[in-house]
């Protein structure tokens, strides 16, 4: 059995206001309010969905 790793993501800035492909990135994330946080696997295609959205995130 394998350790699964994971990231914990915090949306800091609000949505309002960006890209539309942006704002779906932060939702796919599992994200919806300011200040929500969110426990996600640690995967190359989550890896590019927070770096898209790195302005808009922290890694926890």
């Amino acid at each position: 059995m394998s350790d699964k790793k994971t990231l914990t993501v915090k949306l800091v800035k609000s949505i309002a206001g960006t890209r539309e492909s942006h704002r779906d990135t932060v939702r796919g994330l599992g994200l919806r309010k300011v200040n929500s946080e969110r426990v996600l696997e640690d995967t190359p295609s989550v890896r590019g969905m927070i770096n898209k959205v790195a302005y808009l995130v922290k890694v926890l």
